[in-house]
């Protein structure tokens, strides 16, 4: 989960109060009468467990994130198959992946952009709410059984309420997890472990020790390259690594502001303790030449070929890059190298497996405003509950068509049909799964139930997931939503602290700015405002709970 961002009373009915959680905020149920007009295809009797299907054929506009690993085919079975059970044809606006928030800003701004705008994270919707260019979707949750559903099944009020704006209702649908996901950590060379008499390492302590004893064996190599550090320095390191110490940086980092449970108030991540903590590990590491300084700057590509080249012996993973990215090149170069993710290690904060900013929800749909102009609106809305959110919708995005592209063995498990690969799970197999039929795409899967997400993973993949969902999550943060003035505001605020706190991140762990200084170091950051920046939010999240409970 990245970062996810991962990342609000809302207008709605009056059963939908209780399902979210709120209070006094709400406000009057829409009448039937705001959808006349609105109705055209739709389903009537609509609910949990229905096939939607829409009275006309109809087709829907919708904002494509073009994967390179799957680049967009028009012959995809998922096209064919998803026209065939809802009488709706997807129009897709393909944008390159390594270009689609900036393209998505744009065609919003310039209100060109599709109905459906999917592969949105939490907070970046957040631009496009005061021009009243996306819909408060929490306005139309009446539309969405599906949704409504799993919202309370799985108890997401609380997740679903770090959306809120401070006009209390929220302008994405999230893709939602019924439990946390742990997606990110290292891979290890298993190989150079056992040769060292090595178990995996439990803690960040143990990963030191680790590295100094593949040091002390190979001289010439840094035991840890790491990747994913373009654009965001630090990435998934920073991410897992802080979380364990209670600050996370890299994708972790967001808007730079923390929770502190204890004093029940946010804290400025880069000036915090546990920030510092962090940033010596990762300082002691390239001091011992454990880390490779060339981490915080190098592609990607250039990681994995140290990875490859045997130069390097631990990278940051998931389960999709171990399989895809890392082990056939690897196991090309060297036949005996084995490289498999460890369990996150622990650090200060204890065996955690989410951290408070950290939500079950996950990237999801805004709406364009365009789409409530149309007389297909309803139509629209029960064809996003169905595939974003029914388990029907959700198992077709991601595995298509049983007997086609997947099978079930006799106790109900699902697996790749005999010729078709996902993931390594069915490496004979000469069809791919997202590549040949379009299915498991990340524009139209995500979330879902542990069951749906689990069969996916491969067995070792499973096995990692138990040991950190044996872990505690940590109290999900409180909204605290800015209004457009605060927003603007704290924006003027954030870009130049955050700047700065990257800077001196990098020269605190490459040993150009000693540990003496950090005090400052943090009166820099006190000059750039970041003491009004932490009152402001502050301050939005005692207004949000004296507003809204």
């Amino acid at each position: 989960m990245y970062e996810m961002n991962r990342r609000q009373a809302i207008v709605a009915m009056g059963a939908f109060l209780a399902l979210a959680g709120c209070s006094g905020a709400e406000q009057p149920k829409k009448g039937a009468d705001d959808f006349s007009g609105k109705r055209d295809g739709s389903l009537q009797g609509y609910g949990p467990g229905t096939q939607f299907k829409a009275a006309v054929p109809l087709t829907f506009t919708v904002l494509y994130n073009n994967h390179p690993f799957y680049p967009i085919k028009n012959d995809w079975l998922f096209w064919s198959e998803l026209t065939k059970r809802t009488n709706v044809t997807l129009q897709p606006s393909v944008v390159p992946l390594s270009d689609y928030e900036n393209k998505r800003s744009l065609l919003i701004g310039a209100g060109d952009a599709p109905l459906i705008i999917p592969k949105t994270y939490p907070a970046q919707e957040t631009p496009f709410v005061a021009s009243g260019a996306i819909l408060p979707v929490s306005d139309y949750i009446d539309l969405m059984p599906n949704f409504k559903d799993k919202i309370a099944k799985w108890n997401l009020q609380k997740d679903l309420d770090t959306l809120r704006q401070a006009d209390g209702r929220f302008y994405l649908l999230p893709g939602v997890h019924e439990d946390y996901w742990v997606e990110y950590s290292l891979a290890v060379r298993e190989d150079i472990m056992e040769k060292l008499g090595l178990q995996v390492p439990q803690t960040w302590d143990d990963v030191y020790t680790m590295l100094k004893a593949m040091k002390a064996e190979y001289p010439d190599a840094y035991p840890l390259s790491d990747r994913w550090s373009v654009p965001t320095v630090g990435g998934s390191l920073m991410s897992v690594l802080g979380t364990a110490y209670g600050a996370p940086g890299g994708w972790g980092y967001r808007n730079g502001i923390i929770w502190d449970a204890a004093a029940q108030k946010f804290l400025f991540t880069g000036a915090s303790e546990q920030y510092k903590q962090m940033l010596q590990y990762l300082a002691k590491l390239v001091q011992e030449k454990l880390l490779d300084p060339e981490t915080f700057t190098q592609t990607d590509e250039q990681a994995i070929q140290k990875l490859v080249s045997g130069k390097s012996f631990v990278i940051s993973s998931n389960a999709q890059t171990l399989v895809n990215e890392y082990r056939p090149p690897l196991l090309k170069a060297n036949p005996k190298a084995r490289l498999v993710k460890i369990p996150q290690p622990i650090g200060p904060m204890g065996p955690i497996k989410a951290a408070p900013h950290i939500t079950r929800l996950e990237n999801g749909v805004m709406i364009s405003k365009k789409a409530l102009d149309s007389q297909n609106f309803v139509a629209m809305m029960q064809f996003i509950d169905w595939l974003w959110y029914s388990d029907e919708g959700q198992l077709f995005a991601k595995w298509g068509i049983e007997g086609t592209t997947y099978t079930k063995d006799s106790a109900g498990k699902i697996k790749p049909a005999p010729d078709v690969d996902f993931v390594g799970l069915n490496p004979k197999g000469s069809k791919h799964l997202q590549k040949d039929f379009g299915f498991h795409n990340g524009v139209f899967a995500y979330g879902g139930s542990t069951e749906l997400l689990e069969s996916t993973f491969s067995d070792e993949e499973i096995a990692f997931q138990k040991i950190m969902n044996a872990r505690k999550a940590m109290p999900v943060e409180p909204p605290h939503p800015l209004t457009d003035e605060e927003r603007e505001q704290s924006t003027l605020w954030e870009s130049p602290l955050k700047d700065h706190v990257t800077q001196n991140t990098l020269k605190f762990i490459l040993g150009k700015r000693d540990f003496a200084e950090w005090d400052a170091y943090v009166a820099e950051l006190e000059g750039k405002n970041m003491g009004s920046y932490v009152n402001l939010v502050n301050g939005a999240y005692e207004r949000y709970k004296k507003e809204h409970g």
